[in-house]
């Protein structure tokens, strides 16, 4: 069942962090918990999880830190929701709850096809489009400001 949660936010921010932030040193958590307010042990995890599903790939160690798996425009919101929403789930499944007949032969039918048409704009949704959103707000980025093209 798709239902937005503090780690379905967390992991969206964390990689919109990640890719608007990005410059030429790697993303660290903790630059991404000062910036977003995001508890520490929620981060860590979503961004492990983010790392085995290949949408960020993590370096350790004292320089180490986080970057995109590829471009930010091949990155759909939808993606990180997908994994997110895996990661929660686990063997729990909307069909297999206990309900009435209104409930299994309309109630859940409508919510799953809702889900599928939030996933399926999701999906049309990249990092780089919210990347374009923060721009557009105003928001500074921190990773540009250390770009120097001085020569």
């Amino acid at each position: 069942m798709l239902r937005l949660s503090k780690k379905m936010l967390f992991a969206i921010e964390a990689v919109l962090d990640i890719a608007y932030h990005s410059g030429p040193a790697l993303v660290q958590s903790r630059e991404i918990t000062r910036r977003q307010g995001i508890p520490r042990r929620y981060l860590e995890q979503a961004l492990q999880h983010l790392v085995r599903e290949k949408i960020l790939i993590g370096v350790r160690g004292p320089r180490g830190g986080y970057r995109l798996a590829r471009e930010r425009r091949r990155i759909s919101i939808g993606d990180i929701v997908r994994i997110v929403r895996d990661m929660e789930a686990g063997n729990y499944k909307i069909e297999d709850a206990p309900g009435s007949a209104l409930g299994h032969k309309v109630v859940r039918p409508l919510w799953l096809e809702l889900q599928g048409e939030l996933i399926e704009r999701l999906d049309a949704m990249s990092v780089d489009d919210l990347c374009g959103r923060a721009d557009e707000a105003g928001i500074v980025s921190e990773g540009r400001q250390n770009l120097d093209f001085t020569i």
